[in-house]
């Protein structure tokens, strides 16, 4: 048998979409990963993740950066900049040399956020605006990075369908990678308050999670099931997600038939 083509099918598991998918999406946090690493994670889990998110500026220092993107645009991943990137040119009054540089590279999506330095909603829209125009897929976030920020779930609802006329693909729902802001109170425990009142207006396959913890990722499968989409995973974790997903693991065990005949 041929490991790298043969699957089991003995168990009832729900159905995965195949890619480009809207729904079901893993969207990866890269942290700084080197080109091996890079190639590596996806040789082992490339079918599993739709966007590479490149967090916390490291695009903008990665020397390898270029080989990285071939390497996703090989294996049919989404490239992405983080959200607080834009923010800092922002600051510095140099969006246009940075969207210069995000197409240059090739660069597939960019990250609109305004949750790291006040950027006010009308600047992040026309920076949104500016990103369609330039041929980018835009995924907006809302949430602030503050962890004494107060969070309004009606505010969050008006950004987000805002964001979503105003063209962005999908909005990303501030966790961060600790989990522990935005949708999460400092303990990391999903604020159900915030995902209801989501769940009440916007369509679910528009909203990309943040969920960089189990008990997070578990919560919202339960809520949502395996087509729920969640971001901010480590490439360490993507295999684990997707067993999550499959219903394969104590924490989702039953989602299996309980949702996935309806996702087949």
């Amino acid at each position: 048998m041929d490991s790298q083509t043969q699957h089991p099918s003995f168990l009832a598991v729900p159905a995965r979409p195949a890619k480009p998918r809207s729904s079901g999406v893993t969207h990866v946090l890269d942290g700084g990963l080197d080109l091996l690493s890079t190639r590596a994670a996806l040789d082992a889990v490339a079918p599993l993740v739709d966007i590479w998110k490149f967090g916390w500026g490291t695009a903008y220092l990665d020397r390898q950066l270029a080989d990285k993107l071939d390497a996703l645009r090989g294996a049919s991943v989404l490239s992405c900049t983080g959200g607080t990137l834009l923010e800092i040119a922002w600051v510095q009054e140099r969006t246009a040399g940075f969207f210069d540089w995000v197409v240059e590279v090739g660069m597939d999506c960019v990250e609109v956020s305004n949750g790291a330095t006040g950027l006010p909603v009308t600047a992040k829209r026309e920076l949104m605006a500016t990103a369609l125009d330039r041929g980018l897929t835009v995924l907006s976030e809302v949430g602030s990075k503050d962890p004494d920020a107060e969070v309004d779930a009606d505010e969050w609802v008006e950004e987000i369908v805002g964001d979503l006329a105003a063209g962005a693909t999908w909005v990303v729902a501030e966790g961060r990678e600790s989990g522990t802001v935005g949708m999460y109170d400092a303990d990391g425990e999903v604020r159900h308050d915030v995902v209801d009142a989501i769940d009440a207006e916007v369509a679910a396959d528009r909203i990309i999670y943040e969920a960089p913890r189990r008990r997070q990722q578990a919560a919202l499968l339960r809520r949502f099931g395996p087509s729920v989409n969640l971001g901010n995973i480590t490439t360490s974790d993507v295999a684990s997600v997707e067993s999550l997903r499959a219903g394969l693991r104590t924490d989702t065990m039953g989602i299996s038939t309980t949702i996935g005949s309806a996702l087949a």
